[in-house]
This record gives C-alpha cells, sequence and structure tokens, in this order.
C-alpha cells in the first residue's frame, strides 16, 4: 500500500513550536519495566525504519522491502537530531526497525547516541547471514537495550515459508543463542493469522524454550504484503486470547499484543470488570514481578498515534507502520509538533470519536480496537474493528 501524501489532511494544523527541553514532559518510571507517559504529550515508544532494505520477502511485510538500501534514507546527522526531539518530547524508548537495521554501517553510532542522550534504545535484526555473533557483539558494546527476533512457525519449514528465504529459520535460532550468550536482553516477534494459528501451542513451546524476556505477538493487519494473507477470524482471535492470557500467569517473561487491542477487552471481561488502566485492560500481561531488563513497558492503551508513533525510512510521520497515512516529515517538521497537534493524531487519541460498535463499547476505554487494521479494511481508521466478536452480536 503506498504512502497517502503528506497533504491528505490539509494545512489547517497548527501548534506551538517546542524549542527546549525546559518544555519536555517528565517520563517517570515507577515499576520494573514500566514507564509513565502523557500519551497527549509523547507516545511511549517511536518505532524508526531506519533503512527499508532487507534480504527477507516476508508474505506480512507492510513495506514491501527489497534488498537494495535507499539513497533517500535518514542520514546519521539527521537521525541524531531526529533522536533529539524523540527525547525533547518526553518518549523514554526508541526501536531501530527496518528492513533489516543492520544492513546500517553506523547503526551502532545510532545507538550509542541514543543512549547518550537518555533514550532505551532496541533493535530488530533480520534472521540472515549478515546475521553475525561478532554484529551483536558490537550493538551490545554500543549500548542496545533489548534485541528481537522474529520467529513465525515452531518448524523451520513453515518459519522459511513464510519469510520466503530458505535458512532463516536455524539463522534467527543461532542469533537467539548469541544475545543469550552476550547477554543481551532478548524478544521474539510473532505475528498471528490464518497461516499458523493452528500451530500456537508449538510456537508458545518454542519461544519459552529461548530464554527471552519479552513477547511480542502481532495480529494480521492486511497492509503491505499483508493483503494476500488470511487473518484469524473473530472466534480465532478469542480461543487465541485465551491461551495468551493463560500463559501470561505462568510465563516467565512478559507478553505484549499488537495490532489485537481487543485482547485487552478479553482480559478486562475475564477480571469481571471494564476498569480503565492497569487491573482493567492491560497493554501487557506478566508475572507480578516483572524483568528489570526489559525495555519497557505502559500499563496504558497503546494505539497508532496514542502513545505510538512511527518515522519511515525517508523521515515520514505516520501513527504506525501499519496506518501509513503522512502527517509530516522530520526533515520539514518537528515531531514534536506533528503527535501533539496533527488533526490526524488528535483524532486518534480522542476515542469519543469512534464509530460503529467501538464507538457504542462499554470497553472503548481499555480496548478501542486496531485504528490499523479498521483503516486497512474499511478506509477509515475510526471505523470500529473489523475482528471482534462483539461485532458479530452488535450491528455497525
Amino acid at each position: 500500500m503506498p504512502l497517502a501524501p503528506a497533504g491528505l489532511l490539509g494545512d489547517l494544523w497548527r501548534v506551538h513550536p517546542v524549542t527546549s527541553q525546559s518544555s519536555r514532559p517528565s517520563s517517570t518510571r515507577p515499576a520494573r519495566g514500566g514507564f509513565s507517559v502523557d500519551f497527549e504529550q509523547a507516545p511511549l515508544l517511536v518505532i524508526w525504519e531506519v533503512t527499508r532494505a532487507c534480504a527477507l520477502a516476508c508474505q506480512h511485510c507492510r513495506a514491501d522491502a527489497i534488498d537494495r538500501r535507499d539513497p533517500r534514507e535518514l542520514t546519521l546527522e539527521e537521525g541524531c537530531r531526529l533522536l533529539d526531539r524523540i527525547q525533547a518530547m518526553g518518549t523514554p524508548i526508541v526501536v531501530l526497525t527496518g528492513g533489516d537495521p543492520i544492513q546500517r554501517d553506523d547503526l551502532e553510532e545510532l545507538i550509542a547516541y541514543g543512549k547518550k542522550i537518555g533514550l532505551r534504545m532496541g533493535t530488530i535484526p533480520a534472521g540472515t547471514p549478515r546475521l553475525t555473533r561478532e554484529r551483536l557483539a558490537s550493538l551490545k558494546a554500543a549500548g542496545i537495550d533489548q534485541v528481537a527476533f522474529s520467529i513465525d512457525a515452531p518448524t523451520a519449514e513453515r518459519h522459511d515459508a513464510f519469510r520466503n528465504v530458505p535458512g532463516s529459520f536455524d539463522l534467527t535460532l543461532r542469533g537467539a543463542r548469541w544475545a543469550r550468550e552476550l547477554d543481551i536482553p532478548l524478544q521474539i516477534n510473532t505475528v498471528l493469522s490464518r497461516y499458523n494459528f493452528h500451530e500456537f501451542d508449538e510456537l508458545a513451546a518454542l519461544v519459552e524454550s529461548l530464554d527471552i524476556v519479552f513477547w511480542e505477538v502481532f495480529f494480521l493487519v492486511p497492509t503491505g504484503r499483508g493483503t494476500v494473507l488470511e487473518g484469524c477470524t473473530p472466534q480465532e482471535y478469542e480461543a487465541l486470547f485465551e491461551k495468551l492470557h493463560r500463559l501470561s500467569k505462568r510465563a516467565p517473561f512478559m507478553i505484549k499484543v499488537t495490532e489485537g487491542q481487543h485482547y485487552r477487552r478479553y482480559v478486562a471481561q475475564q477480571q469481571g470488570a471494564a476498569a480503565e488502566g492497569e487491573h482493567g485492560g492491560r497493554a501487557v500481561e506478566r508475572r507480578p514481578s516483572g524483568d528489570a531488563r526489559v525495555i519497557g513497558t505502559s500499563s496504558k492503551v497503546v494505539n497508532a498515534g496514542k502513545g505510538f508513533c512511527f518515522v519511515d525510512h525517508t523521515g515520514s510521520i505516520c501513527p504506525s507502520g501499519f496506518l501509513p497515512i503522512v502527517a509530516g516529515n522530520v526533515r520539514t517538521d518537528d515531531i514534536v509538533q506533528v503527535y501533539r497537534g496533527h488533526p490526524l493524531f488528535r483524532e486518534l487519541r480522542d476515542s469519543s470519536r469512534l464509530k460503529g460498535v467501538c464507538g457504542r463499547c462499554e470497553y472503548v476505554e481499555v480496548c478501542g480496537g486496531s485504528r490499523s487494521r479498521a483503516y486497512a479494511v474499511t478506509g477509515d481508521y475510526l471505523a470500529s474493528e473489523p475482528d471482534c466478536v462483539l461485532a458479530l452480536t452488535s450491528s455497525a
């Protein structure tokens, strides 16, 4: 899916400039692994796509990545300026993604600079021959807080078919072993769809065996290459939610559900209340003790443009990589002003604007549905979550 033009929402937005760190809102870390951030002022995390180059050709890829660097990528100097503005905004976490971020030779310099100014830094290398123990050691020396690898099936045959590159599964497991040897906190990312729905139990067993601190479970958003895949049905979501909830009660690692916001509704229902916040609809299910090595979490609902912001490889600012409406560009616009004041971001943070079932739902404040999936399926980012079971018993 091509990015929408920057002028999609017109030139009506204006906010006062933020010019110094004196106006930076505080980001406190009240609990092990957790941050408290005012999402009207700053996102919990910014994902920066440092390159779109990647040797894999994954079936779900939102970016349609190719194995070639784009000369329009943000430079090291531009990237450091971006990190400065993210830090000034009050955002505590930056994840450098791709494509394959290790295709950038200056990845370590970006990590080191982010650490120097007080950010927590993560990255997501691809399982390719470029991933070596030496490169991981270099990322560790630069100060990386957490590294993530993707595993989407419990066997090499199935995973490699999903990633479209033979050997990716074994290279990923080797990278995970190296990360543990180097004492780098390890995260596993998994995309769930009809492709691997039936393999969840085997996938979970594999993930449990890898000594991780964080499992991020993504539910398919049909954008980019992902438009050719089939997502889970509402009933299958509920079955997976039940398994994830049960696992979260015993696993020694944190579980975060991404683009499956109605998991929070499921948790609230299990707890017998539609309470807002950490006890009613946590973005992260975890053991009470937590894990101090985790890069960071929030008890509040995180959604596209609401606690989350995405910057692509050419500097375009979007609510999410899965909601690719361009609201500005870091080369010409201040990311602080865009996040706080652009109508797109402000609408996404206003649950009273949601339509259909989501707009009427008693769980709207603990869920809100996937704004990215609503946009991908209907073309309206305020529409109801298309894959929620509650929509089956309510008329939109």
